[in-house]
């Protein structure tokens, strides 16, 4: 019997970045790039088994690359769209999205996903 797959852990790039009012509409690119360092360096907090990490950026932010540890998917529309579409194609693992945006919590968890707040990562 095959392993479980790891938790799938997407991430909003857009709304975690703008969870704190650091400059970050500065540099959008930029702070995108420190989230997924700190991703890559840190994983998901408190929560020591393997973790899959996806960090969706759009807009100004788009073109980040990927780095070991963490895969980053640059939406070529809205961000909260291809969140939705990361977490419907995965229906049969945990899969857990990180963002304090309500309506997309909402889309999510109607697909099975569960949602934790930015400040979950930002610690």
């Amino acid at each position: 019997m095959e392993d479980e797959a790891p938790l799938l852990v997407i991430v909003d790039g857009a709304n975690v970045v703008g969870s704190r009012p650091d400059g970050w509409w500065r540099d959008r690119k930029g702070a995108a790039e420190r989230l997924r360092d700190r991703l890559a360096e840190q994983g998901l907090p408190g929560h020591p088994t393997p973790v899959e990490l996806v960090l969706v950026v759009e807009g100004a932010a788009r073109g980040v690359a990927s780095v070991p540890g963490v895969r980053v998917e640059s939406a070529p529309g809205s961000g909260d769209d291809r969140i939705v579409e990361l977490a419907a194609q995965d229906t049969g693992r945990p899969r857990l999205v990180v963002t304090a945006d309500r309506e997309l919590r909402r889309r999510v968890s109607e697909l099975g996903a569960d949602v934790i707040g930015p400040s979950a990562v930002l610690h």
